[in-house]
């Protein structure tokens, strides 16, 4: 059942920009919905159009079956958790849960018994009496869920909850908040920067660019069929290999030619698709997961040829990080993030004579820095 419906939802500010486009939305009853995408992209701003907290400038929201563009933030009965867990300095943790109910006037021995179950699914039940500064960031959040739950929403809206925790409770956290959402069967808006959150938590992933929704659907379905470069791009780590070229066509034999007229063959089965004559001397852009690579035998000389820089050696996978001689792929979102951090960045990105690969290996396999060979694709790619 649709629980959460935005319908053509504008959001524009005073200066002009435009935050939200023309977005169409819906979120199941019961859905751990991710709204996911690079800084600016206008996912905190949905969330704070959902909560009243910013006027919907164009477009209707539905809650529940109920039209509330009009309805204030304390009638809509949704509870929100941010990244920074605003928590009473001065209170206790039950003193913290119990506040909203405080505030609504709802009987002592009540307010008692619902922080006390609410604690014990949170496993706070031994940390009441605690206050916030006595507690760990991980506490902390739990505490901030825990006075979200109490007041029994109909929505719950997190807005980077765990960007302010280390990596490892983050990891833990990511899952405890998972378990969560499925014992109580709640509807959840979650927004994050982090794309691995996304994959790990969600039910669906709203996929955003510069206010406009590019891809919803699974973690599996946007992993596996991305609706544009963007999507592919973005989803996944490490990011997707790119390599850009055109498509050479030769009775049974496609190849793709790039760089300074190098070729790679590529499958047969490609040939299936579209009539030749359409698809010789196109240009196109390659992606290449970066498990879905991996060496060619010695001397074999098929394949792409590469240079490795160097090798990560996680433990149970090697991140080998090769260079392509090809231009640099610099798609819109690669441009956007380097543009964030300083123009020198972008100016290096797009004038890289080399396209820097990774390739993901399984186990401890690192491979030599300055050694030349070929990559090809393994069994497990859909090329």
């Amino acid at each position: 059942m649709t629980f959460v419906t935005l319908e053509n939802v504008w959001k524009v500010y005073l200066d002009g920009t435009v935050a939200v486009d023309s977005l169409d939305l819906t979120v199941e009853e019961g859905e751990l919905m991710v709204l996911v995408g690079p800084s600016g992209c206008g996912k905190s701003s949905i969330l704070r159009m959902i909560a009243g907290l910013e006027e919907i400038s164009a477009g209707s929201l539905h809650i529940g079956g109920e039209l509330v563009n009009e309805v204030s933030p304390d009638k809509r009965n949704i509870a929100m958790v941010f990244q920074n867990y605003a928590l009473y300095p001065h209170m206790t943790v039950a003193e913290n849960m119990g506040f909203s109910l405080r505030l609504q006037h709802v009987a002592r021995a009540v307010r008692k018994r619902v922080v006390g179950e609410t604690a014990n699914v949170l496993s706070l039940s031994e940390l009441l009496e605690r206050q916030p500064a006595q507690l760990s960031g991980g506490q902390r959040q739990r505490v901030a869920m825990g006075r979200a739950m109490v007041r029994d929403p109909r929505v719950f809206l997190l807005d980077e909850p765990l960007s302010n925790l280390d990596a490892k409770l983050r990891t833990q956290m990511r899952t405890e908040v998972r378990q969560l959402q499925r014992r109580l069967g709640s509807t959840m808006i979650y927004v994050t920067h982090d794309q691995v959150e996304a994959m790990t938590m969600a039910d669906r992933i709203a996929v955003l660019r510069r206010g406009v929704l590019q891809q919803v659907g699974t973690p599996r379905e946007l992993y596996w069929e991305p609706a544009n470069l963007f999507v592919a791009d973005f989803i996944g780590s490490p990011a997707m290999n790119l390599l850009q070229g055109r498509l050479k066509v030769d009775g049974d034999r496609m190849q793709m030619v790039y760089g300074e007229g190098k070729t790679f063959a590529l499958p047969s089965r490609l040939l299936a698709g579209p009539p030749r004559s359409d698809v010789h001397g196109k240009e196109v852009i390659l992606g290449v997961r970066p498990e879905h690579l991996t060496f060619a035998g010695n001397g074999s000389g098929r394949g792409i040829p590469v240079k490795v820089r160097f090798s990560e050696v996680l433990g149970s996978e090697t991140l080998v990080h090769v260079d392509v001689a090809a231009p640099t792929v610099v798609t819109e979102g690669r441009r956007e993030i380097a543009q964030d951090i300083d123009d020198t960045v972008l100016s290096q990105l797009e004038t890289a004579e080399e396209n820097r690969f990774v390739i993901k290996l399984s186990g401890d396999r690192p491979v030599g820095a300055g050694k030349e060979t070929h990559i090809v694709p393994n069994q497990e790619s859909r090329l």
